[in-house]
């Protein structure tokens, strides 16, 4: 029983990795977008812009790093869970939800395929962080790839949850542009928590990215100095692990949900 679903995970993780790399442009889009944005964005605001509450030292171009790297991850779901409704069409997803297959299964295959793409990338975009003025250490680097698991696979589900119940990729891309986009601008990783209004402040801190984004800058930074000033969000990186677990966990449930809606109707 556990050697066939792992198979079954495995075949649906295989099927995301080779489709990736078989469309190049994907590539060059998840990592070189947000790689423009933080070079245009960080240098137009390097010298005009200090992160209030920020380590002295820490230029806006280093405190804007962490946040592409989010965004990084962001991308990689979005392009990875909009095959959802490529599948639909070509009548893969119809094949794959009569079959004798979980739709537990399948959305792990899934998250699992567009999680291992959104460390690949996020792996790659790292290799920067030396031009960004952080000091990698072995263990911030672990840390950190072991927070983007996590980041990564939240996101997923999110993606997932609305892909499922989407029709065209125009509807998706209006979706995921109204929901994301504002969560990654109000997570920290554009301007910091700190120096805004105190009702802004309430949003940001409602919002699950502002911890997930809290602690990957506490993972970047594990063992420097800056560890603490350079957080965007809570300080307390304990309910930072916690609300990116849940978020993580309740994410990928409705997606898991919304699979077995869909699964029900074919099968009906």
């Amino acid at each position: 029983m556990i050697r066939t679903v792992v198979l079954q995970v495995w075949s649906l993780w295989w099927r995301e990795m080779k489709r990736f790399w078989r469309q190049p442009s994907r590539v060059v889009g998840a990592v070189l977008q947000p790689i423009v944005f933080w070079l245009l964005l960080g240098m137009g605001l390097n010298g005009s812009f200090r992160p209030p509450g920020a380590f002295p030292t820490m230029t806006y171009m280093e405190y804007f790093y962490p946040g592409v790297v989010l965004l990084v991850l962001l991308f990689t779901a979005i392009f990875s869970t909009i095959s959802t409704i490529e599948d639909r069409r070509q009548g893969f997803l119809q094949g794959v939800l009569v079959a004798p297959i979980s739709p537990l299964v399948i959305v792990l295959g899934q998250c699992l395929g567009s999680t291992t793409l959104a460390l690949l990338e996020g792996a790659v975009f790292l290799l920067l962080a030396g031009t960004a003025g952080i000091k990698l250490n072995l263990v911030a680097a672990l840390s950190t790839l072991g927070v983007m698991a996590i980041i990564g696979m939240g996101l997923s589900g999110l993606g997932l949850t609305i892909a499922w119940r989407m029709e065209s990729t125009q509807g998706f891309h209006a979706i995921m542009n109204l929901i994301l986009i504002p969560s990654w601008l109000l997570s920290g990783a554009f301007f910091p928590v700190a120096g805004v209004p105190s009702w802004f402040r309430w949003i940001m801190q409602g919002n699950p990215l502002t911890y997930d984004m809290g602690l990957l800058r506490s993972a970047l930074y594990m063992g420097s100095s800056k560890m603490v000033s350079a957080s965007s969000g809570p300080e307390n990186i304990t309910v930072s692990i916690i609300v990116a677990a849940i978020f993580t966990l309740f994410a990928f449930a409705c997606a898991v949900t919304m699979a077995r809606r869909e699964a029900s109707g074919v099968r009906a």
